[in-house]
């Protein structure tokens, strides 16, 4: 479907890549990898006709059509969401035009629905929603057209995990080829057959999928290398019998003879292998030691408008905590980091830092702690104060470890990518390292080789830490306590994630951090939420006993309770399992209403699990009374 032969593409004096040869046929499911600047936007540019490239040719099977997902959107006009996503087709009959494609909408709003879209948004003009969701509305017309070939650059950076899941499943069933630029590990292990390499201005291709080619590439890499060591060790042997004997004349013709071979070895010569490209490599100072208590809300009420998000919430965090947020989308993570961090006013409540504690965020929306008029250079410089005394020197050095070198510290904020943003966030954590690292989605925009940087910086990072992240390798590789967000209360697992999944019963890891479900524990947390009604109702001591009948009364409720919420449980475990089955989409009417059902049921389960939590500590209370 798609041939380049012997493609090159340069900027000046810098060569991005030479000898490209690549051919995707319509079954292929590629995904394209390297580092942040090694060309792999600019190959894309070049497939899709919008640069020419130096040298090499690229064809296109004859009828073979394309669609092109950029990393940023266009502008939009007057268009609602539900045009952009049907291409500004007719969906009505008029007295000119009677041929309509009637499956048209309805696959258009199944698409944008399964895309995060509500139903009323869909009629709504689409420059009334921010860039993000613009991004989703192309990806539904994308969807919606069916080209030949999908050719996507970070299609996950705009999606929450429950439309990222949505749309890695319904790419699995995709009849078109494939073709994505991507830096979410767990994606590409979902979808593609091959794996594409741009490293050193030369594209490699790799079997399977991103696991597949971390392993094929090691051996790959021990095999150069041992090549390598025998045939400079076979011209070392040669060249000491030519400088033996290269002088005397009964041995002048074979040491002649031996040059030659010299001379053949090295216009085959085996490259040594690379060692490994230039990449983001810092470690966080070590901050000043806080109080052990290092911050705590106390009935905190947050609202938007009538959406209330939390009441009477309370939350403790302890020095050198590792603490990961998962929950439903809406269900008030972010809402909950910024409240800790301070940067939204709580409308009720209080939030106090303990000793010694400094909170540094890192948000989600990058620019929203970024000017973009400023330098990159600029961006440090403001954070100099007399404490820190920050050097122009010592602001180079820092943004040296994060890529940003010589004149790349002018660039303005504004021209950034989206990966250089995140970077220069994390640089500037590092100016006044805070003991309260409060992360949203840290890993997003980031190239594979950055996330492993950062992961390995915050294992040595000595303070505190709360972060959301849907980058599972990311949270098995931090996380120490997962704090489930879901209907305003917070559930802590005391354990890592596999713990948390063990104990949550859940079916999917990638899944499992938007899950509603509850494990139906009592809540112990210091700060899991407010003391229940029911607790606050029952007998306080010195009060009257409560006699035999009514304790077995309120153990009878206590089972039928915990009957209830295992009932529910145990049918939102078939629907996920049947929400899990491809089968399941062949049936569109069938899809939504399990859909529909799961999210009944969410809601369920938080509601009986909080009435048995309640029955249990008014039954607790009670029995200890009675003595």
């Amino acid at each position: 479907m798609l041939t380049l032969s012997d493609v090159s593409k340069s900027y000046g004096t810098r060569e991005l890549f030479s000898g490209v040869d690549l051919f995707v046929a319509r079954t292929d499911r590629l995904g394209l990898i390297g580092p942040n600047g090694a060309g792999k936007s600019t190959l894309f540019s070049l497939i899709l006709g919008e640069e020419r490239p130096d040298t090499g040719i690229i064809e296109w099977e004859r009828g073979a059509d394309f669609g092109y997902l950029p990393q940023e959107s266009a502008p939009v006009g007057e268009e609602t969401i539900l045009q952009i996503a049907t291409s500004n087709q007719p969906l009505e009959p008029t007295e000119d035009n009677w041929d309509i494609d009637y499956s048209l909408e309805p696959r258009a709003r199944t698409i944008l629905a399964g895309l995060g879209f509500k139903e009323g948004d869909v009629e709504k003009p689409a420059k009334s929603f921010s860039g993000g969701w613009i991004m989703r509305a192309h990806l539904a017309r994308l969807l919606v057209a069916e080209p030949a070939l999908l050719l996507l650059d970070e299609p996950t950076n705009h999606l929450d995990l429950e439309a990222l899941l949505w749309f890695q499943d319904y790419l699995t069933r995709y009849p078109g080829g494939l073709l994505v630029i991507s830096h979410d590990r767990a994606f590409l292990n979902a979808l593609c057959t091959g794996m594409l390499e741009l490293r050193g201005g030369t594209l490699h291709y790799y079997h399977g999928n991103y696991d597949d080619f971390l392993r094929e590439r090691v051996a790959r890499k021990e095999q150069q290398a041992a090549a390598f060591k025998n045939q400079q060790r076979e011209i070392a042997h040669l060249q000491k019998f030519v400088d033996r004997f290269g002088a005397k004349a009964s041995m002048a013709s074979r040491a002649k003879s031996k040059e030659k071979q010299i001379e053949r070895l090295k216009e085959e010569a085996i490259p040594e292998p690379e060692e490994e490209l230039k990449r983001v490599n810092f470690r966080f100072p070590q901050p000043a030691r806080s109080g052990l208590k290092v911050v705590e809300l106390k009935n905190v009420r947050q609202a938007y408008g009538d959406k209330v998000v939390y009441t009477d919430l309370n939350f403790t965090a302890e020095r050198g905590q590792r603490i990961v947020l998962v929950g439903p989308n809406g269900a008030g993570k972010s809402t909950l980091l910024k409240i800790l961090a301070g940067i939204v006013p709580i409308q009720g409540g209080t939030r106090e830092l303990g000793v010694n504690v400094t909170a540094g965020y890192f948000a989600q929306q990058r620019t929203d702690t970024l000017r973009e008029n400023a330098t990159v250079l600029e961006m440090m410089m403001e954070l100099r104060t007399a404490e820190n005394d920050l050097t122009e020197q010592q602001a180079r050095a820092i943004l040296g470890s994060f890529l940003f070198r010589k004149d790349d510290v002018f660039k303005k904020v504004g021209v950034l990518s989206g990966g250089e943003k995140s970077r220069l966030n994390l640089a500037r954590l590092l100016v006044n390292p805070p003991n309260l690292l409060l992360m949203d989605e840290p890993t997003t925009h980031l190239d594979i080789p950055s996330i492993d940087a950062m992961v390995n910086a915050l294992k040595g990072f000595t303070g505190t830490l709360i972060f959301i992240s849907h980058d599972v390798h990311f949270i098995r590789s931090l996380a120490e306590t997962v704090l489930h967000v879901h209907g305003g209360r917070l559930t802590p697992y005391a354990g890592n994630y596999d713990y948390y999944l063990e104990k949550s019963k859940a079916t999917n890891a990638r899944a499992a951090l938007t899950a509603g479900f509850t494990d139906g524990r009592p809540d112990t947390h210091k700060g899991a939420g407010k003391k229940s009604a029911a607790a606050s109702s029952a007998p306080a001591p010195g009060g009257a006993k409560l006699t035999a009948n009514q304790l077995r009364k309120m153990r009878e409720e206590v089972g039928q309770l915990e009957k209830k919420v295992a009932d529910l449980e145990a049918r939102q475990g078939e629907i996920t399992a049947a929400l899990e089955d491809p089968a399941t989409y062949a049936d569109k009417g069938r899809f939504h209403r399990l859909n529909l059902e799961l999210s009944t049921i969410t809601e369920q389960i938080s509601e009986a699990t909080a009435k048995w939590e309640a029955a249990i500590e008014a039954l607790d209370v009670a029995e200890r009374h009675a003595g």
